[in-house]
């Protein structure tokens, strides 16, 4: 059996001579400060975030001296030196993020975390550095990227379990970039890795990142006859490849191959449930197949599975008449029978379909002190439309004097912490704009800008 070491540089000395990895000279090394004996962090799911406003300011400003290499590397050191651990790698996290809105300013990503590993709080992570290598590998600059995984190889010497899960992060990383060079790479180690290891756990971890990554990167064929090796293999495929497949195949638009995997399921006695059900859904949105949609908004019924947030997200977000009309504050309807009177069709039905679940009850609370609405996790459209149904619901409970009018009606929909640009909510500015075109007494709260809030009474008498 090949070490880890040994058989990593027999495939990459493989792909240099078929002129896949770059061999020049390599004109850095990046030193990695590193405790053997501290543990690795668990995998995780690929590096998204935010950026915080202070990093903000400082993309803004390395992209307005971007081609400047001593003003961007004095920057960078001043960040660094005015900056909190959580704010610097905050930052690093959204260069290497495949959400950021700033891929001009990625070719910085190393010479950042470079100086970063000089900060007395660094603690080295393989899924910093895999993200990284990702890419690198993205942009062309392969010996760079060789440079790391060498690196890491070399600290992990032989703890199989450790290697295993830092090339599974390769290999997701190098999917959420779409990049064909160093996904198959990453994928031909790994592979070999599993082939080699008598370890379930490395087996297990190995498969599911393989056929995670085979359906990011649209090859969801190939990931069903993973699964179908790892029958052979004797391990039992987990509902997480599966839902992989299903999705993978979605994606596309391969809907009957999608339906087939979903039967495989539930004969393999993996009930199908909310989650797997909302991949569907979105699947077919992504296709604009309103009617597929909606029969399976009716199969969920029929099985008793709950909506949730991201089926009203899923659904929604493929009602192009709503979401045209949420272009235009001004405009789009402020009552469920306003919204109901100007759709057609499918969306109709669709919109009626989620009117009837339970997701309101699941978001808003009633209590003496307080009414409460939360619309985390929601996206523009599933926040309208569970508005327009928290008025209705709100007015019944006034009008039917059974309830206790609360002290205090609350609103919650978030500063914008989780948006793309920190502190922009595009749920909050629709909400703002309601509350404005209805005349509400709610306004922003004094003391938490996510929030809006009135007085129960005055809501009451506004609602009815």
């Amino acid at each position: 059996m090949l070490s880890p070491i040994t058989s990593y540089a027999q495939m990459m000395l493989s792909l240099n001579q078929m002129g896949g990895i770059g061999s020049g000279q390599l004109s850095f090394s990046i030193a990695l400060p590193w405790n053997p004996l501290r543990p690795l962090p668990p995998l995780t799911s690929p590096i998204q975030c935010a950026v915080t406003k202070q990093g903000q300011r400082f993309l803004t400003k390395l992209a307005a001296n971007a081609r400047d290499a001593k003003v961007t590397n004095k920057l960078i050191a001043k960040f660094l030196t005015s900056s909190t651990k959580s704010i610097a790698l905050n930052t690093l996290s959204y260069l290497l993020s495949p959400d950021t809105t700033l891929p001009h300013l990625s070719s910085l990503a190393l010479p950042f975390y470079s100086k970063i590993t000089e900060a007395s709080w660094f603690e080295w992570n393989p899924k910093l550095v895999a993200a990284l290598v990702a890419l690198l590998d993205k942009q062309g600059q392969h010996n760079e990227a060789e440079v790391l995984i060498s690196e890491t190889i070399s600290k992990l010497g032989s703890r199989e379990r450790e290697l295993a899960l830092f090339h599974c992060q390769l290999v997701e990383s190098h999917s959420k970039l779409s990049s064909k060079h160093g996904f198959d790479s990453s994928y031909s180690y790994l592979y070999q890795l599993l082939h080699n290891s008598s370890s379930v756990y490395v087996k297990n971890r190995a498969f599911e990142s393989m056929v995670s990554g085979l359906c990011e990167m649209d090859r969801p064929r190939e990931a069903d006859n993973l699964i179908e090796e790892m029958r052979v293999r004797g391990l039992k495929p987990s509902v997480f490849e599966f839902r992989s497949v299903v999705y993978g195949y979605g994606r596309l638009g391969l809907f009957e191959d999608m339906l087939k995997v979903v039967e495989q399921m539930e004969n393999q006695g993996i009930a199908i449930d909310t989650i797997c059900s909302n991949m569907v859904l979105s699947s077919y949105g992504a296709h604009s197949e309103l009617a597929a949609m909606l029969v399976w908004l009716r199969k969920m019924k029929s099985l008793s599975l709950p909506f949730s947030i991201r089926t009203y997200n899923s659904v929604l977000n493929s009602c192009l008449t709503i979401m045209a009309m949420l272009q235009e504050p001004k405009d789009f309807p402020c009552s469920i029978e306003e919204l109901n009177g100007v759709l057609n069709g499918d969306e109709a039905l669709l919109v009626k379909e989620l009117v009837e679940s339970t997701v309101l009850d699941e978001v808003m609370v009633w209590e003496p002190l307080e009414a409460k609405l939360d619309l985390h996790g929601m996206h523009l459209g599933s926040a309208y439309l569970i508005l327009l149904e928290w008025f209705e619901a709100m007015r019944c409970r006034f009008n039917s004097g059974k309830d206790v009018i609360p002290a205090e009606v609350v609103v919650i929909c978030g500063s914008g912490k989780h948006s793309s640009v920190r502190g922009e909510s595009p749920v909050k500015g629709l909400v703002k704009q309601m509350m404005l075109r209805m005349e509400s007494p709610m306004r922003i709260d004094r003391k938490n800008v996510g929030c809006f809030v009135a007085k129960g009474r005055a809501v009451k008498d506004w609602l009815c």
